[in-house]
């Protein structure tokens, strides 16, 4: 099955301090993960030291670029996908001078999204969308370039978080898809993923988020000599003529087999129930009597067994 999905892309900058440091230089970056030629600026900090008052000097792959009393940041380009900068922050302490190296290397990663166990009607051209309860699966594909190649992501480790929360037992060596079931608490689930490199010295950071919709139901005619016509939908103040039969599409209700014994569909006509056999529950046949005319309401409900929130309706009045 194809992945059809949103795609977020993020970047790699590791962060390394000297552990040694007697000063306690803390390092950060705007942003944290930058993208290959994004702008990226770099901030010292000290809860011991005053750098206001001491000489800065910054160099990028060993050519000096600045130097300056209390220049605590530094902003430079990040280089191209597969590119390494180093820069190297010298701090002019009292007690000699103290050196923090920065190595910037940008890498990508792509992460899709699909609906495993969502319905949509044969010939649907749009994108099978998840409902609360619906089984979603994600799947990230790093970039992370080592010179001229780049490293098989099948060899890689990958950390997975659903809404912030660490997901041990669904990480590890080669998991670069994952798979849950939305939470029918919230219409959004986030789910992020860092990718490292068996030695972990590379690794790449992506993030998105997933929403839910609520399942809806469609009417369609199921013509008896061309089957279902799928480009016109049955809708309210609809004219039916002679006999006909009315096809019901519940898009985006789970599961995404319709013939599943716990997914019932309650029909009924001018609130009275229509008993419709189980092999044929998303067929209505209609039946107009000649020199009869008005207006008749369907109703149709769609239920999962197995959740008290996956769950469709729909109501229309008809003509004939």
């Amino acid at each position: 099955m194809l992945l059809v999905a949103t795609i977020i892309t993020t970047g790699f900058l590791p962060l390394k301090t000297n552990a040694s440091s007697p000063s306690d230089i803390n390092i950060s970056t705007v942003p944290e993960n930058p993208v290959p030629n994004q702008n990226v600026t770099i901030t010292l900090s000290s809860y011991v030291d005053d750098l206001n008052s001491v000489l800065i000097s910054w160099s990028v792959n060993g050519k000096q670029s600045a130097s300056r009393i209390g220049d605590t940041s530094f902003s430079l380009i990040a280089p191209t996908l597969g590119q390494k900068t180093t820069v190297i922050a010298t701090i002019s302490l009292s007690d000699g001078d103290l050196n923090e190296t920065i190595p910037i290397k940008p890498a990508i990663i792509t992460m899709l999204w699909q609906a495993d166990d969502s319905y949509v009607p044969p010939f649907y051209e749009g994108k099978a969308l998840p409902s609360e309860e619906s089984e979603i699966k994600v799947v990230a594909m790093p970039e992370i370039k080592n010179g001229s190649s780049f490293v098989d992501p099948t060899n890689m480790t990958y950390d997975w978080q659903l809404n912030e929360t660490n997901d041990a037992d669904n990480s590890g060596y080669g998991k670069n898809s994952y798979v849950y079931v939305s939470d029918y608490l919230s219409n959004s689930d986030n789910v992020s993923v860092t990718a490292s490199t068996l030695d972990g010295s590379d690794s790449v950071e992506g993030s998105l988020d997933v929403s839910t919709v609520n399942p809806k139901i469609d009417f369609y005619r199921d013509d008896p000599t061309l089957g279902t016509i799928w480009d016109e939908v049955v809708g309210d103040g609809s004219e039916v003529v002679g006999n006909e039969t009315l096809q019901a599409a519940p898009y985006f209700i789970s599961p995404k087999d319709l013939r599943m014994p716990f997914l019932s569909f309650a029909w009924s006509m001018n609130d009275q129930p229509v008993t419709i056999p189980t092999y044929i529950k998303t067929l209505l046949p209609l039946q107009t009597e000649a020199g009869i005319h008005g207006t008749s309401k369907i109703d149709l409900e769609v239920n999962n067994a197995h959740s008290l929130v996956n769950t469709a309706s729909k109501e229309i009045n008809v003509n004939f």
